[in-house]
């Protein structure tokens, strides 16, 4: 892991161009989200994009200023195009990162497209939020992110060892053989079904015999799920350190057409279709009943303090509990984002809704981010953000 001294000398260079800071991120998953608050607060943006993938940023959303250097329209002011997202690591391109005061901001796409050894050992880009984090969001880590929860104490659904032992509804977690990115989830409540989906899944070229040995096995929690975008603030003085910002939920395809057929109509499914599949391709916003909420905010204590212990500093900055709750209103945390969650585009410009009544304006993930930067500069204090 790169000291962390070794970054703060860096970040310390920072000051002497201070209105000159860049808030960078990939351009993919979050990306727009966090350059859409950058700007609300002022600040100038970069996308690291893909060639093939990069329009969105470099075209679409490109941002337009006047002559005061106001924005007029878009969001992203420079976009730098790579063959492929690793190029990022490459010394000169993270020289040239530096020498444009640029604080970055790591999404899930940074840490898939990108060596985590690499971003842990030789990134040296301040990174705004926990850069000895980002490893335990893989479930193939012994240290993965079920580690800290069962450190902290926190209700995570029950792992299954063995597929004979199924005996009710399980959820069985490896990776999609052909999209690598994605999931090739699938639930059963039985050995039987489970040797039987598996074994046509494997035909389907859906999943690999390897990652199935290597697949967690947990039961299954039948109830909704809540995505909480949550900040952590090492610098707050005064009011709480930790915030819950909003709430979102998946569309997962192509489990979401499969449960707008009857039910007489999803047993009449080919094979091929038969089998749902969890890729998730859009977001939405919800709210949660308020004599829930102090679970959450208890969650995200029991969380953060985990962190502080077993991965000083702890958590900086977004992160994302991912829940499923249960018929008595019990949560269980099946997935952690230690970084700006998957699905914050939904609360792009119009805020979140709880941290927009905590912060009385519009207050997205990203803009949450952006102002703790502008906050860190105000009180001196960059180095306290950045890993």
């Amino acid at each position: 892991m790169i000291d962390r001294n070794e970054i703060k000398e860096i970040v310390e260079g920072y000051y002497t161009h201070a209105d000159k800071i860049k808030v960078g991120t990939i351009g993919s998953h979050s990306g727009l989200d966090i350059c859409d608050g950058a700007v609300e607060e002022e600040f100038r943006t970069l996308a690291v994009c893909q060639a093939g993938r990069e329009k969105t940023y470099s075209e679409y959303f490109r941002a337009q200023r006047d002559l005061s250097g106001k924005v007029k329209r878009g969001i992203v002011d420079e976009a730098i195009v790579f063959k492929k997202y690793n190029e990022i690591l490459l010394p000169e391109n993270q020289q040239k990162l530096v020498d444009e005061n640029v604080l970055f901001v790591p999404n899930r796409s940074f840490t898939s497209y990108c060596s985590i050894d690499e971003i842990e050992e030789n990134f040296r880009v301040p990174l705004v939020g926990s850069r000895n984090l980002l490893r335990s969001e893989e479930r193939s880590e012994q240290q993965s992110y079920y580690w800290i929860l069962e450190k902290a104490g926190l209700p995570f659904p029950e792992k299954i060892e063995s597929p004979k032992d199924i005996n009710e509804l399980v959820m069985v977690k490896l990776p999609h053989a052909v999209k690598k990115l994605e999931r090739g989830f699938f639930t059963a409540s039985s050995y039987r079904e489970y040797t039987e989906k598996s074994e046509a899944l494997i035909k389907q070229g859906v999943i690999t015999r390897e990652a199935l040995e290597n697949a967690r096995i947990e039961r299954y929690i039948i109830g909704p799920v809540f995505n909480f975008d949550m900040f952590y603030s090492p610098i707050e003085p005064k009011m709480s350190k930790l915030e819950l910002l909003g709430i979102d939920w998946r569309f997962e395809t192509s489990l979401d057409g499969h449960v707008r057929l009857p039910a007489p109509q999803q047993m009449s499914l080919a094979e091929s279709q038969l089998t749902p599949e969890y890729t998730v391709c859009g977001h939405n916003s919800a709210t949660l009943r308020e004599s829930l909420l102090e679970k959450v905010f208890k969650m995200g204590e029991k969380y953060v303090e985990a962190t502080q212990e077993y991965y000083a500093p702890g958590i900086i900055g977004p992160f994302c509990l991912q829940t499923c709750v249960d018929k008595d209103l019990n949560f269980y945390i099946y997935d952690v984002a230690p970084r700006v969650g998957g699905g914050t585009n939904v609360h792009m410009s119009v805020g979140h809704s709880y941290g927009n009544s905590l912060w009385r304006r519009p207050m997205s993930t990203g803009r949450r981010l952006a102002f703790e930067i502008k906050r860190a500069l105000e009180l001196e204090k960059l180095d306290a953000i950045v890993t």
